[in-house]
């Protein structure tokens, strides 16, 4: 690193750096916890300082955090942190490697994040800001704990997977600091670096299971620590650690290939008690996703499958569902040039890249369609008699229980892969798609049912179902699914039902009317986000709100400042994401979890759903002609 190298303080809050903001440097020991400040030092690197009078005044706290660093190298700008400040109590000197007495009486205490930086830099700074107690873990509720989830939640944006293992493995072993440090020190590079390696497959383990980067990096960091154990015993149980999760690894590999899981019967596979999403922090067993099977031209059956399913088994299902004896029913995949294909029993319908095998069309063997939608028979009055003698409680329970058993399962780093890589890393994003698919089908079931229910008294009833059982999502937290129901009352085939409406009884009027003020766009959703702050965890956030904050998050500011990362983005969308996890905090999972009926629970599981908008508006001016 050459002379000219050296740390400035900008009094700006804009990214850009501005040339020639230099203040005074009062005391050396304002740095004295910036462990990279305190190496270049002694690497022989200057820092500007000035002896003259009292620069810049300090007067507030906004002034005094808005002092930034900037680190050059070779006269580019590599590093920019910025001063933050702690309510949290200062530390003990010998905690922090240093500090005079003074310090242990302080009630908050000075620390840097990173602003702006290359990616080895960003990475250099956070392995050099850990803190570690004798637990080899972080303290709880520091800074240097949220810079860490930061960049574990983001890296993909600015780095590979590949590079991370080479850096992380570079620090390891690095020679950098042979002769500067003591075997104290040395212990402690180390451990920083096995903590962020901990941390990282902890948290990203479903992204990483399959990259062989990733198996190659546990295997060599294995051989280094057992290298070390000589020299530091003290390494010993990071390596079990390390061991454990490589076992863990091989283990999901073998079991997802085991003859008991391909033998399951698809009717088990669905049920959410024995087969629900797995929670965030567990290996998936397999990828699911929401399958449709036509039976006309514009509405299909929706069944939550597994990927590796075979038309056989979705057969069976579907046929169950309808009261069709299996045998009568064929499978057909129409693909998008309009050719048809007859599926046979034992073809999977998924590709691994979870794409079907074309749109999956169930018909009997001697007709093109199993019912129509226009049809004015008796089953259309069966099936609004069969919704309308559901417990509206029991409804909302069994749709809660079906988002929660996806919602549990997706990962606050998919919204990141959503955001900035959604076609090249859609597989990452199943979870997450899932739920946003599901939140459209709940939409189209709810003018589906209102639709195809032929006479105007039980339309009335359908709405005032609806909006009870709106209001019950709401109460059981689940706004994902409120939404939904909401957003299918006011689609513009049901609103315009006059009659219909004008039959409704007042209070439910006056409850929609409530309701609806909850999904009022003005103010950027102000009513929403002040009615969620106030929810306690757990809940399923509108999923599609928070797409839309983290968009406008990447679409209004710039990744890159000057070929430097820009890190106060990634934190932004990364304390975004970080919502997922509030949301799903505390989840009821021991048993306590309301039930269902089983009837609710499979009615649920296979909503018939019109998609085609134009054949919603014909049933609308079907059932309320235009005066």
């Amino acid at each position: 690193m050459s002379w000219d190298c050296g740390l400035r303080y900008v009094f700006s809050m804009s990214p850009a750096l501005h040339h020639g903001g230099v203040c005074v440097l009062h005391d050396k020991e304002d740095l004295s916890r910036l462990e990279m400040v305190q190496r270049l030092a002694k690497d022989g690197c200057r820092l500007l300082q000035s002896h003259g009078k009292q620069g810049p005044e300090r007067t507030s706290e906004q002034s005094d955090e808005a002092v930034r660093v900037c680190l050059r190298e070779r006269g580019h700008n590599v590093l920019v942190l910025q001063r933050v400040s702690s309510e949290q109590p200062a530390l003990a000197a010998s905690a922090r490697g240093g500090g005079g007495g003074g310090d242990r009486t302080e009630n908050r205490h000075r620390r840097y994040t990173v602003v702006l930086g290359t990616p080895e830099k960003i990475l250099e700074h956070l392995l050099s800001d850990l803190t570690l107690d004798e637990d080899h873990g972080t303290l709880p509720g520091s800074e240097s704990d949220t810079l860490l989830d930061d960049f574990l939640l983001t890296y993909l944006v600015f780095m590979s997977t590949s590079d991370l293992c080479q850096a992380l493995l570079g620090h390891y072993v690095t020679k950098r600091y042979r002769g500067k440090e003591d075997g104290k020190e040395t212990l402690d590079r180390k451990r920083k670096v096995l903590h962020l390696v901990f941390q990282w497959m902890t948290l990203c383990r479903d992204f990483l299971r399959e990259d062989e980067h990733v198996k190659l990096f546990m295997k060599t960091l294995c051989r280094y620590i057992l290298d070390d154990l000589y020299e530091h015993p003290s390494l010993e149980r990071d390596l079990r650690e390390l061991q454990k999760l490589r076992q863990l690894h091989r283990r999901h590999t073998v079991d997802e290939c085991s003859p008991h899981r391909k033998s399951k019967a698809l009717f088990h596979q669905l049920s959410l008690k024995e087969n629900g999403l797995q929670s965030r922090g567990i290996q998936k067993e397999t990828k699911e996703v929401l399958c449709h099977v036509y039976v006309t031209i514009d509405s299909y059956l929706s069944v939550r499958v597994p990927a590796g399913v075979v038309a056989q088994q979705l057969l069976q299902a579907v046929a169950e569902r309808m009261e069709i004896p299996q045998e009568e029913l064929v499978l057909v995949a129409v693909s998008y040039s309009g050719g048809r294909l007859l599926v046979q029993p034992q073809d999977r319908l998924y590709s691994d890249a979870l794409t079907a095998a074309g749109r999956l069309h169930v018909c009997r063997k001697d007709l093109n369609q199993v019912v129509s939608p226009f049809s004015e028979n008796s089953e259309s009055h069966q099936r609004t008699a069969h919704l309308l003698s559901m417990n509206t409680w029991d409804v909302a329970v069994a749709l809660t229980n079906f988002d929660w058993a996806i919602f549990d399962s997706v990962h606050e780093q998919e919204l990141v892969y959503f955001t900035f890589s959604r076609h090249a890393s859609s597989h990452h994003t199943v979870s997450l798609e899932l739920l946003l698919q599901r939140c459209n089908e709940v939409q189209l079931w709810v003018m589906t049912e209102v639709l195809l229910c032929p006479t105007l008294c039980k339309r009335v009833q359908l709405i005032k179902k609806f909006i009870k059982i709106a209001a019950h999502c709401k109460a059981q937290r689940n706004l994902n699914c409120f939404f939904a129901i909401i957003m299918g009352l006011n689609a513009a085939a049901v609103s315009r039902l006059n009659q219909t409406w004008e039959k409704v009884p007042g209070k439910f009027k006056r409850l929609f009317a409530e309701l609806e003020t909850m999904t009022d766009p003005s103010h950027n959703h102000k009513a929403y986000r002040d009615s969620f702050k106030k929810m306690k965890a757990p809940k399923i956030p509108f999923l599609p709100l928070l797409l839309k904050d983290i968009t406008f998050i990447h679409e209004g500011n710039k990744t890159f400042h000057d070929n430097l990362v820009n890190f106060e983005k990634l934190h932004m969308i990364a304390d975004t994401a970080r919502l997922i996890r509030l949301c799903q905090r505390d989840h009821v999972g021991n048993g306590d979890t309301p039930k269902s009926s089983p009837e609710v629970r499979t009615y649920i599981d296979y909503l018939h759903i019109i998609d085609n908008q134009q054949t919603l508006f014909e049933l609308s001016h079907r059932l309320e002609p235009r005066s």
